[in-house]
């Protein structure tokens, strides 16, 4: 009975403790209201959310993208050169000629195909600021006794930054002068054949060995001061016009190409270049030997007692290309000191040429050639200038490698002198 009576008594405690808790109608509204807005906050959190979502999509869309594009630039890198490992690498150009010319003045007519170069580029970077180098040649295809072909090391240097502005090299270099004389791969110029010009009075392709300074100053403006070998042309002895016995003086004759050249006398060569206008490059040279024999006087102009002395180099040039037109314009000329050279007329060297381009498209150009010359111009009686037309197409079948077709025609001062027209049709490449 005293049991029965306990547990009714705690049953009407816990029934009245609920009626207690129990929420009215005004806290339940209350916290439906609070329900209702704690939902609203999730939906906000979930429409946040997805945005997050999708525009990390778009950036994660476009990093796949960025990281295709540096894998496919890499695979292009990698399979435009033939050898790259880490700091080493190879490249290089060629160009087959044909020739089918005419003289007009005699029976010299040319008619004949040649693969004239075969250049491999070879290089290597110790670090950051030391690198070295190099350019290695064969011409005509086939070299050695009694063939037409030659072996040469046109550059082998070591070159290091000084800092972000200056550098210095050492060793077998190309010559700062001209325009074609450092960059004379077959796909960056018009024409089969190098102009004349930087042929006959720039004697391209121009190497010495020695040491150069390269810059940049302020305002567009770059240096180059080199201290190398210089020419020789005692070795060049053709008889002129200007008498009997009397040694010729030609500049290209008298490139000794660094193979235990003589050093008697050093050449000083400087050159400014300004290219502050995209597309336009204006460059000056100026060169000084204090004698062009290295010493050694000829027979011929020792027996009739003629001296020789110091030769001066001057060119300037202009390379412009303003989108699909371009113009290349350079003058060159050699003063010789010196007896011997001005009785052959050799003391005054002088060239020009004008060259001005189209690009009908990114892969077909067209040109159009003026170039005069003289290699004694020093001498008024003799009739020793010589004018070349040129005309011509380039298609560039890849950016690196181009078809050539043009046809020349030479006039010369003389009756007696080659004078060559016709057709040159080249193919040329490069890669590295």
């Amino acid at each position: 009975m005293k049991f029965k009576r306990t547990l009714i008594a705690a049953s009407l405690l816990a029934a009245g403790t609920v009626a207690n808790a129990a929420p009215s109608n005004e806290e339940l509204w209350q916290m439906m209201q609070d329900m209702q807005q704690q939902m609203k906050d999730v939906q906000m959190q979930n429409q946040q959310l997805k945005a997050e979502n999708a525009d990390l999509k778009g950036k994660v869309e476009e990093t796949e993208q960025a990281v295709e594009a540096v894998v496919v630039a890499t695979e292009e890198a990698a399979s435009s050169s033939l050898l790259s490992s880490g700091r080493t690498s190879i490249g290089g150009y060629g160009e087959l000629h044909y020739n089918n010319l005419d003289d007009n003045n005699g029976d010299n007519d040319l008619d004949r195909l040649d693969f004239h170069r075969f250049v491999l580029f070879f290089s290597h970077e110790f670090t950051d600021d030391l690198r070295f180098w190099s350019e290695f040649e064969l011409e005509h295809s086939v070299a050695g006794e009694g063939k037409e072909g030659e072996v040469e090391l046109e550059q082998a240097y070591i070159e290091y930054d000084i800092n972000d502005q200056n550098r210095v090299k050492g060793g077998v270099f190309l010559m700062p002068v001209g325009i074609i004389n450092e960059t004379h791969e077959p796909d960056t110029f018009y024409g089969v054949e190098r102009n004349p010009i930087e042929n006959k009075i720039i004697p391209s392709t121009w190497w010495e060995a020695g040491a150069m300074f390269s810059g940049n100053i302020a305002n567009g403006f770059a240096y180059d001061l080199a201290v190398t070998s210089g020419l020789d042309v005692s070795k060049s002895a053709d008889s002129t016009d200007a008498g009997e016995g009397v040694s010729s003086f030609k500049i290209r004759d008298g490139r000794q190409k660094v193979a235990n050249a003589q050093a008697n006398d050093l050449a000083y060569t400087g050159r400014l270049k300004w290219t502050a206008i995209p597309g336009v490059e204006l460059a000056a040279t100026l060169q000084y030997q204090e004698d062009i024999t290295q010493g050694n006087t000829h027979k011929d102009n020792a027996d009739l007692g003629l001296d020789s002395g110091g030769a001066t180099l001057f060119e300037t040039h202009a390379v412009i290309q303003q989108g699909a037109f371009g113009l290349r314009a350079l003058y060159a000329q050699w003063d010789l000191e010196g007896d011997a050279p001005k009785v052959a007329g050799y003391d005054e060297q002088t060239g020009w040429y004008i060259e001005p381009s189209y690009k009908i498209n990114k892969n077909l150009g067209v040109f159009a050639r003026y170039s005069a010359w003289d290699n004694q111009a020093g001498m008024s009686s003799i009739e020793s200038e010589f004018e070349q037309f040129d005309l011509g197409v380039n298609w560039w079948i890849h950016k690196n490698v181009v078809l050539k077709l043009d046809y020349q025609f030479q006039d010369a001062e003389s009756d007696t002198a080659t004078e060559r027209e016709g057709l040159n049709l080249g193919l040329g490449y490069q890669f590295y």
